[in-house]
């Protein structure tokens, strides 16, 4: 994540962090917005030292099926998982190498900020192994969509 919004796509090195997280394998765009509320409410409820925004983590094709982490960086990393209706896991913040940018507005728009991001990966010859969102501005219901500012992540 970067303090100041990326207005174009940047590419940038990311330092591993540590991380609670709940892993999903197989899933599809249609299943995520259970597995989010469901993931958050139990990383927050599992006594992790949340240390910043909320994020995801996927890795495999966007249009079948792939693997999804939801998480938050912590201050202090878990010694073991902490099981409960979804088992919360010590993980870590990818390193490495990554184009980014810095979507503003809704999440309905995502698709258009990671196609812009996935074209200049082409121009580049760039080869992403995955793909990441930080959430920097935290959702809520009297939230303006407008304002929500979300970082993409292309892992190289």
């Amino acid at each position: 994540m970067t303090d100041e919004p990326l207005t174009e796509p940047t590419l940038i090195t990311l330092e591993a962090s540590p991380s609670a997280v709940v892993k999903h394998s197989g899933v599809t765009m249609a299943e995520l917005r259970p597995l989010f509320d469901n993931g958050f409410t139990a990383i927050a409820a599992s006594g992790a030292a949340i240390a910043g925004p909320a994020f995801a983590i996927y890795r495999g094709d966007p249009s079948s099926r792939f693997d999804l982490e939801l998480g938050f960086p912590v201050s202090q990393p878990l010694t073991a998982p902490v099981a409960a209706d979804v088992t919360v896991e010590p993980s870590q913040l990818p390193a490495g190498q990554a184009l980014a940018v810095s979507h503003l507005g809704s999440y309905d728009e995502l698709p258009a900020a990671w196609s812009r991001l996935g074209e200049e990966a082409a121009r580049r010859d760039l080869r992403p192994t995955g793909w990441y969102e930080v959430y920097v501005t935290e959702p809520s219901p009297e939230i303006d969509p407008a304002t929500l500012r979300s970082d993409l992540f292309l892992l190289l």
